[in-house]
Formats: structure tokens, C-alpha cells, sequence
């Protein structure tokens, strides 16, 4: 049947946790831009197939108001324009439904694509240059190109405003966090001091030094 390939594509995403991802269906992405490509090899010829049928009724009318025929051969003639219109009907019929097969198809495949884009998009608000690796496997080559350029576009920007914006997005009422540290980290230079970040080492950091290490899982917050 027709577009059920790439109906399981969209819900496959529409199944997905929100704001979560699977990996990318390469293989169900594939088969769908394959039977495209099928449509439109049938499209095609139909298409040249329902021009000549058009052709060739117009001439037959225009015979018939240039001569003056027998009443056999109107009826010859009439009999051979209904054998032209049902072959013409039929193929437009054909071309119809690959037409609409190949417009569903291209829908769900931008809609997977899109959906899939605006979760990428989110994660650059959310972690700096690095996607964890659990995250990183699960995308596309392009969708890892578009999170590096959108995170690139996005780090321009607030270098120009001088402002991060991907930290605090509800206003904090404490500028320090309580964390603990989740891996070795090592001694890092921080906005207001140089701390050895070890295992297990509970402190408190500004928040928007926190942040990067809390995103890629090697540090948590402590709230109580």
C-alpha cells in the first residue's frame, strides 16, 4: 500500500517521548525516498501519455469540423475518441494517485525531518559545544551539522550582546548552586575562582559555571 512506510516514520516520532529522540530511521528513511522516486518514474511517462491522448482528441474534432463525413465513418470516428477517452481517463486516474502518493510521502518525510529539527534546535539551549554521547549517536550526519551551526549561530550571538543566554532562562533567586560532582573533572578555572572539580567534591559554584558540567551529566544540583 501506498505511503504506509512513511506513515510509520511519523509515528515513530509521534510516539517518542516530547522532547526526546530515537535514532534515526535511516532504513525507513531510505525505503520511503525510494518509493518516490518510484512515483514519479510512473508519473512521468502518464503525464506524456495523457498529452498525447489530449493531442490526438483535439485533432479528431478538429477533423470533423473541417469535413463533412459519412454517417458510418462519424460513427467510426466517435467510436475511435471514446477508445481515447477512456484511455485518457485511466491514465489520469493513474496519474492522480501517484501524484497524491508522492505529495503524502514528501509530507511526512519533511514532517519527521522538521519535528526532528526543532528537538535538535532545543538541545542547543540546553547543553554548550558537545551533545552527550547517548544523544549524539541517535542523529543524523545533517542533524549534527545543523546542531553545530545552530550552536555556532547562537554562541555569536550572545558573544556580541555579551550575555549567556542559555543559562537561567527562569530567573534564579540564588546566583550559587549547592552541586555535587558526578566525575573527575580536574582543576578548571571558573568565573570567580580555580577549583578542583573531584569526585564526589560537593560546593558551591555560580550557577553559570555550574551549568555546562550539570548538562553533560558530571555534575548534579543539590537542592536540599
Amino acid at each position: 500500500m501506498y505511503g504506509r512506510k512513511a506513515s510509520e516514520l511519523v509515528k515513530e516520532f509521534a510516539t517518542s517521548e516530547p522532547g526526546q529522540l530515537s535514532t534515526f530511521n535511516n532504513d525507513l528513511y531510505s525505503q520511503v525516498l525510494e518509493e518516490c522516486e518510484g512515483h514519479l518514474l510512473h508519473l512521468q511517462p502518464l503525464m506524456r501519455k495523457i498529452q498525447e491522448h489530449e493531442n490526438e482528441l483535439k485533432d479528431k474534432r478538429s477533423s470533423e469540423d473541417a469535413t463533412e463525413d459519412s454517417e458510418d465513418e462519424r460513427r467510426k470516428t466517435e467510436a475511435e475518441k471514446t477508445i481515447i477517452q477512456t484511455a485518457l481517463k485511466s491514465d489520469q486516474f493513474g496519474a492522480l494517485v501517484h501524484h497524491l502518493s508522492l505529495v503524502r510521502n514528501k509530507r511526512c518525510l519533511m514532517a519527521y525531518v522538521y519535528n526532528r529539527a526543532e528537538v535538535v534546535r532545543s538541545l542547543g539551549w540546553m547543553v554548550d559545544n558537545v551533545l552527550p554521547e547517548e544523544i549524539d549517536e541517535k542523529l543524523s550526519s545533517s542533524e549534527k551539522e545543523y546542531f553545530k551551526n545552530h550552536v555556532a549561530t547562537l554562541q555569536s550571538y550572545m558573544s556580541e550582546l555579551d550575555l549567556h543566554l542559555t543559562v537561567d532562562t527562569v530567573p534564579p533567586k540564588d546566583p550559587y548552586i549547592k552541586v555535587r560532582v558526578k566525575e573527575d573533572i580536574g582543576e578548571v578555572a571558573l568565573s570567580d575562582q580555580v577549583a578542583n572539580l573531584a569526585q564526589h567534591a560537593i560546593m558551591f559554584l555560580r550557577r553559570t559555571d555550574a551549568e555546562q558540567y550539570i548538562t553533560q551529566g558530571q555534575m548534579e544540583e543539590l537542592t536540599s
